[in-house]
């Protein structure tokens, strides 16, 4: 049998070597082989069957309609070549020697835990501090089933409390529940800490998550797109929606590569939510690298409860644009109108009267069509000089809709970018605000936010953002007079978002701040998850050698909680050595127990972690008061 599998395997890799997709400098690129047999590529299939062994192996034969036929067993092929017995090189073996024993298996579980991944559009790389480098480095991205996970969960402790207001920075001493708030750390993990405590108060969820648009080199753990995306924003989006209010809602922005995988899982997560698919302008001319110009955005729209958020949906308010539209050519005592059509599509009858103008013309409804209201509420209208005939009076009847008693428009689902702006726009904003040398390539525009939140809030409600980026959230939802609650995950040179933040409180003109006569003022609570292994995370990816490497290694000994299922006493530097520093980085990463990532509030008094008494103190409150 092991005679027969040996041979099996040869006989593979001598048809591997003739795909360089999957054999390249002498190497079996496993992942890209797995990839390859799941999109059923045609190429590979036709290697296959060109060898009897193979084609015995991984093809079912059946007889339809007296036809024998092959059908390939992918999973099959996909179990063979990713078992650890098949060509282990020295990667496998050690990790195998150390108990690091690798799932293999794609994302078949629907409690799989998607743990980490960057923030923005153009995915990043582990240690990035810039959207658009490019770097040959490993990234952070673990999937953990349900079984692995007992304390991922658990609130966590916060650290670095500074409350941020017109006076500066301060040094708290106690909570105050009125702040708004930004936390910095693994999103996933700061939902799951503060959903118990703003369960039902948040009325808006606004995030702008990855795209997934796969433009950035971006080296995949696994090799299946979307469902690791998917899973990904599944775990998030669970926890996040128990932070909405009764008639609260959730907008997400996301582009043509997920927007549709995104809606069949919205539709899972929120079954009787979705609300609109609105399309957003966000270019000002088409992107000629594309055979079809990408001149738009997603923004997808759910809410907890459809009547009650269409009741307290606010209209837009009228641009300039909108506003000079009105005019007062009758010199009416109400000011400018504009008037409207007077008739309404099918046939009633009690609408259905004739109506004499002052200069004796006489109008029925049109074909398949009747008056909008019945001629006792016209005659109403007509008395209070409600109704227009045109200027010489002989006209047919409309109705006068006055600026004066206009709140705004009722919200569609297009949205030009002349009146929410385009991506050129926020471009500026933020360059204005951090200078040409900032890292977000495509953040979004106030206009666009202000508009949604106009839509969706009212003064003094919650919002939350947990893909908080730039800040653009938080910076409007400030300005507008609500409160937030800002997540951010990704590692920056500067703290981007709360900087931003800082500057607002100052009393920045940029963004919406004239068309809110925004003057500064308010303030906000700034606090981090407290890292345990997740500092030695961020230290492996940095290292650019193997020498630093082992230093971090020494150090994770003495303090860092690896996995149970590790033998430390069988990881040699000499074998190590023999990695490259790539996969060197992969093994520590995956050495280390995912559950301690960040410290449990109920490890507060542990000395372990060495917490002072002040944070200390500020934690029992934060977790006492927020609720």
């Amino acid at each position: 049998m092991v005679s027969n599998m040996q041979n099996l395997m040869s006989d593979l890799m001598k048809l591997f070597m003739k795909d360089d997709r999957i054999y390249a400098n002498g190497r079996l690129l496993k992942n890209k082989a797995t990839e390859l047999a799941l999109k059923l590529d045609q190429f590979l299939i036709e290697l296959l069957l060109s060898n009897k062994k193979a084609t015995e192996h991984f093809f079912i034969e059946l007889t339809l309609k007296g036809k024998k036929v092959l059908i390939f067993d992918k999973d099959k092929f996909v179990a063979f070549i990713n078992n650890k017995e098949f060509l282990p090189d020295s990667f496998t073996s050690f990790k195998n020697k150390i108990g690091l024993i690798t799932n293999d298996d794609y994302l078949k579980e629907k409690g799989d835990v998607v743990l980490a991944w960057p923030y923005k559009d153009c995915v990043l790389e582990g240690g990035q501090d810039r959207e658009d480098q490019k770097r040959n480095e490993i990234f952070y991205n673990e999937i953990l089933s349900p079984d692995e996970i007992d304390r991922l969960l658990e609130p966590k402790v916060l650290t670095n409390f500074i409350k941020y207001d017109s006076k500066g920075e301060h040094k708290i001493t106690k909570i105050n529940n009125e702040d708004n708030l930004i936390i910095k750390g693994n999103n996933l993990l700061a939902l799951s800490c503060l959903q118990p405590y703003f369960r039902h108060k948040v009325k808006l969820i606004y995030i702008d998550p990855p795209y997934n648009t796969g433009s950035d080199d971006f080296q995949y753990n696994d090799h299946f797109n979307h469902s690791t995306w998917l899973t990904f924003m599944k775990n998030r989006l669970n926890i996040a929606v128990g932070f909405l209010t009764e008639d609260g809602s959730i907008w997400i922005n996301i582009g043509d590569e997920e927007a549709h995988y995104l809606k069949v899982l919205m539709d899972e997560i929120m079954p009787n939510g979705f609300v609109a698919n609105i399309i957003w302008q966000k270019r000002t001319s088409p992107d000629a690298r594309k055979p079809l110009g990408d001149a738009h955005d997603h923004i997808l729209v759910y809410a907890n409860d459809i009547k009650l958020f269409r009741s307290r949906c606010r209209s837009i308010p009228l641009t300039e644009g909108q506003k000079a539209k009105f005019s007062n050519p009758d010199k009416d005592p109400r000011g400018p109108w504009v008037s409207t059509d007077f008739t309404a599509t099918g046939y009633r009858p009690n609408q259905m009267y004739k109506i004499q103008t002052p200069s004796g013309n006489n109008y029925s409804p049109p074909p398949r069509k009747c008056w909008s209201k019945i001629e006792s509420e016209y005659l109403k209208l007509k008395n209070e000089g409600r109704i227009w005939y045109g200027i010489k009076g002989d006209a047919m009847p409309r109705r006068k809709t006055y600026l004066s008693e206009t709140e705004g428009i009722v919200p569609w689902t297009w949205w030009d970018n002349k009146d929410v702006g385009h991506n050129q726009e926020a471009k500026q904003e933020s360059i204005a605000l951090f200078g040409v040398d900032q890292p977000f390539s495509t953040p979004k525009p106030e206009r666009l936010l202000k508009r949604i939140i106009e839509i969706a809030t009212s003064e003094n409600d919650y919002i939350l953002d947990f893909f908080a980026g730039s800040g653009t959230t938080s910076a409007v939802a400030h300005k507008m007079k609500r409160k937030y609650i800002s997540i951010e995950q990704l590692r920056y040179s500067i703290p981007y978002n709360k900087e931003r933040l800082i500057k607002v409180i100052a009393g920045e003109k940029g963004g919406i701040s004239k068309l809110v006569n925004w003057q500064g003022g308010d303030s906000f609570l700034y606090a981090e998850l407290l890292e345990w292994n997740e500092q030695y995370l961020k230290a492996i990816q940095k290292v650019d050698t193997s020498r630093k490497l082992l230093n971090i290694y020494e150090q994770m000994k003495k303090e860092a909680f690896f996995r149970y299922d590790i033998d430390l006493s069988k990881f040699e530097n000499k074998h190590f050595d023999k990695l490259s520093l790539k996969e060197q980085k992969i093994v520590l990463c995956e050495c280390l127990d995912k559950n301690h990532l960040y410290v449990n509030l109920s490890e507060l008094d542990d000395a372990t972690y060495k917490i002072n008494s002040e944070d200390k103190k500020l934690n029992k409150e934060f977790y006492k008061v927020v609720v």
